[in-house]
């Protein structure tokens, strides 16, 4: 949880709403706010005191108390300086002609404005607290300290106030970028993962397009067939009724698959023709990244591979492909261990591992949208799959997918 009680209440405004702009009214002082405020009273309060003493040692009773009143009603007027910065400073600055206890006070009207003000408007308000700090020393001469002097002293304190609350304002502005910044990274990342999962709904879609396309196809074939030929002996009209009825229940099982799925537009016409993988090219998968050189170990004790549901099996390979890929990607020379357990009515454990690499990695741009399509995949193949850094470094996915009974 954010300390919002050390930042300045601008920052924590800007915070509440997102950076998109003030809200209604003022923000509040914050416990730092009110610090900050009360040490440069404190300070004004200081310097007007030790201008009150000197004051009193060469004025009368009446200009020395005059005095006293007037600086600490500068002091006080330094409560107003968050919200009239530029207009306190510049009627201190006058004020302290008169009145030398003023001059605690038009320093931190000074430094607000710096703080608060572009760098113009801070130029003009520092000219005139110059000029005014000059030509208090001709109406208000201190006999202990010499003209030039007197001067010199008030020009360096204006010029180093000033210069202080700039750098802090510059701080504050490069705080607010590196936030917008963040919030804009944020953001984007936000818009990549909904990007991703939309791309991997559709791919599925499309996917699913295909196996009903070919099924419904066989399901008109076998249903013309019937039409054509009504007096067709009674064992092909059962055989043919029986294929209607596997192939109507598979398309119903793939159809509550891809409900809710937003289909993209058709990209070619031959992707209805496209041969999809199945868990029966594990085997072909593993023995073609071993080719290329990647060691991969695969210990599979489903017995039937023939039998598990194509679109889980396409599932699996999807699943597997994008692992491999990651993991020669991530950890180039690695082992990949694959486990692939399970039977009718229990489904499909599947289980991808790989150790940390033996060496350094230059980062891959865009690392994580597989993983997050294929989260997405197992999740809309009625499964679940996890991901995540391993205990000695390594990598590993974990999936579970339906297989009925």
């Amino acid at each position: 949880m954010t300390r919002t009680w050390l930042l300045p209440s601008h920052l924590v405004e800007a915070a509440r709403t997102g950076g998109r702009g003030p809200g209604e009214g003022r923000p509040r002082r914050t416990v730092r706010d009110w610090v900050v405020d009360t040490t440069i009273f404190l300070l004004a309060a200081f310097v007007g005191l030790l201008a009150a003493e000197t004051s009193a040692t060469y004025s009368s009773e009446a200009v020395a108390l005059t005095d006293q009143i007037v600086g600490g009603l500068a002091c006080c007027a330094l409560w107003l300086r968050r919200r009239w910065p530029a207009g306190l400073a510049i009627t201190l600055s006058v004020v302290s002609v008169v009145a030398p206890t003023a001059g605690g006070a038009v320093l931190g009207a000074l430094f607000s404005v710096a703080v608060r003000r572009p760098f113009k408007e801070v130029a003009g308000i520092g000219l005139l607290a110059m000029a005014a700090s000059t030509v208090q020393v001709f109406v208000r001469p201190d006999p202990s300290t010499r003209t030039p002097l007197a001067i010199g002293i008030g020009i360096v304190l204006i010029l180093l106030v000033t210069a202080w609350g700039m750098l802090v304002r510059s701080r504050r502005q490069l705080v607010e970028a590196l936030r917008d910044r963040a919030l804009r990274a944020e953001a984007e990342a936000e818009l990549r993962v909904e990007q991703a999962q939309r791309q991997a709904r559709e791919a599925i879609a499309r996917e699913m397009h295909d196996v009903l396309a070919h099924r419904l196809t066989l399901l008109s074939v076998h249903a013309g067939a019937l039409e054509f030929r009504p007096d067709a002996p009674p064992a092909q009209v059962a055989r043919a009724a029986g294929v209607i009825r596997d192939s109507a229940h598979e398309a119903l099982q793939d159809l509550r698959e891809i409900i809710g799925v937003l289909r993209a537009p058709d990209e070619d016409g031959g992707a209805a023709n496209r041969p999809q993988p199945t868990l029966l090219t594990l085997d072909a998968l593993v023995d073609e990244v071993r080719e290329a050189g990647m060691k991969v170990a695969l210990d599979s004790t489903v017995a039937a591979p023939d039998a598990v549901p194509a679109a889980t099996g396409r599932t699996v390979y999807r699943i597997v492909q994008e692992a491999l890929t990651n993991a020669r990607k991530h950890a180039p020379g690695a082992e990949v261990t694959l486990t692939l357990r399970g039977r009718r009515g229990e489904g499909l454990t599947l289980d991808i591992s790989n150790p940390a690499p033996t060496g350094p990695v230059p980062p891959v741009p865009g690392s994580g949208q597989g993983l997050i399509g294929l989260t997405e995949r197992a999740t809309l193949a009625g499964g679940r799959l996890t991901h995540g850094p391993a205990p000695d470094g390594g990598f590993s996915v974990h999936a579970w997918l339906p297989w009925p009974a």
